[in-house]
């Protein structure tokens, strides 16, 4: 009987499978990402897994969402129902026309080709779990596989196996994310134990000068090609390290030495990636860094409801990179509050491109820059979905939140390195 019962299931699904209806030579799958989709974190990564295969995806930059196009395959048809993402057949005639209307001369629109899944990692400590940083909560949702590397792979040189780099919520500066107030709890004792080990394994006095070497490194990487990410307090913290190399700006609370005298004068600001005149903030019981974060929540605004953001307008035939940063099917994203927020406007370096801005305010929630042959995104906030998250709150459920535009901005940085490199309109 179980052998028969075997059988018969066997055939069931052969059945099913026979039923599905069978690409047609030239026929593509289009996944709208507009209002229409039902998933839309999960439809990066069904593309995420086409490019895997080997597959092309079309990009189509700013129709109906930042849609994607490509071939129709029995395997790729049911990636997509597994994952309940929305998708449409279109024949070779119809894609055709989609296409031509994209890349129509006097369209705010183009296709950006994408050739080859990047090979992603996140930089977390041991005992990180995904549900404190928004990236990795994101990569686990839409199953888009991912490393999880720390300081000893990027000091023995691991980076340069990689495309994509988060850096998770990290304190750069060795202040331990200036969490003074928690220095008894067991998980801050084990962290700041760990944390020392590590430098001196490495041969570093203190845990300042090992995240000082890590960061060095990192921006090495973003130098020779790398694609580098980061939210919160991991954008504030990995500039005011590489601007610091030259001084001390740790509170004796957290290294046993005061800090150095006149070292904000030696602060040298040709170091870092996005920000430049800062001032850092000495006071160890203060949770703020320094004048690069705008606060948390703003000071003006008593209901969440009123905090947003919107996104800004990009030309996509001539500002295709800011365009993909910035796919989404709404301009306007609910604000949401983290270590560091948002960003000084007058501390941005003046190469440094605003991608979203809360209105009415000197300030940016989402920017993007280059250095040598690779590329920096910072995104302030803690988690798109929770608007102000504390140590110890449950994790936020993302199969709630399957169209969250605020996540949307993250994933669409996973795609950014697969893009076709084109030459910039003339």
């Amino acid at each position: 009987m179980r052998v028969r019962s075997v059988l018969y299931a066997s055939l069931a699904a052969l059945l099913v499978l026979a039923a599905l209806p069978s690409p047609v030579a030239g026929q593509k799958l289009f996944i709208p990402m507009d209002k229409q989709q039902s998933d839309h974190l999960k439809a990066y990564g069904g593309v995420y897994t086409a490019l895997q295969e080997g597959q092309t995806v079309d990009w189509l930059l700013n129709y109906r969402g930042g849609s994607f196009l490509t071939r129709a395959s029995s395997t790729m048809v049911n990636e997509l129902r597994s994952r309940g993402v929305q998708f449409e057949r279109v024949s070779a005639a119809q894609s055709s026309k989609i296409v031509a209307e994209v890349e129509a001369d006097g369209s705010n629109m183009a296709v950006v080709p994408l050739e080859k899944a990047p090979e992603i990692a996140v930089y977390a400590p041991e005992g990180a779990v995904p549900w404190d940083d928004a990236v990795r909560l994101a990569l686990r949702y839409a199953d888009v596989p991912h490393d999880v590397i720390y300081d000893d792979a990027v000091l023995n040189g691991e980076l340069e196996q990689y495309d994509w780099l988060h850096l998770h919520h990290e304190d750069f500066t060795g202040q331990f994310s200036k969490f003074l107030r928690y220095r008894n709890e067991p998980w801050y004792i084990e962290k700041e134990k760990r944390a020392r080990a590590a430098a001196e394994k490495f041969g570093f006095q203190k845990v300042s000068e090992l995240k000082l070497a890590v960061s060095q490194r990192i921006r090495d990487y973003v130098s020779a090609g790398g694609f580098l990410f980061s939210m919160c307090s991991g954008t504030e913290t990995f500039d005011l390290a590489l601007a610091a190399h030259n001084t001390d700006i740790v509170p004796k609370p957290y290294d046993g030495d005061p800090v150095a005298p006149n070292a904000t004068e030696k602060l040298d600001y040709s170091q870092t990636l996005a920000f430049t005149n800062f001032q850092p903030n000495y006071n160890p019981r203060e949770p703020t860094h320094s004048t690069i974060d705008t606060g948390r929540p703003p000071a003006d605004i008593r209901d969440p409801s009123l905090d947003y953001f919107t996104l800004f307008d990009f030309s996509a035939k001539w500002d295709p990179v800011p365009s993909m940063l910035t796919q989404n099917h709404v301009a306007t994203i609910k604000g949401f509050v983290g270590q560091t927020t948002a960003f000084e406007q007058d501390v941005l370096k003046d190469d440094v491109e605003i991608l979203a801005k809360p209105p009415n305010r000197s300030q940016a929630r989402y920017i993007h820059g280059s250095l040598g042959q690779g590329t920096f995104t910072f995104y302030g906030g803690h988690d798109p979905e929770d608007y102000q998250h504390f140590l110890g709150d449950p994790p936020t459920d993302l199969s709630l939140h399957p169209n969250s535009p605020g996540y949307r901005l993250i994933l669409n940085n996973i795609l950014f390195p697969a893009a076709k490199k084109k030459k910039r309109k003339t």
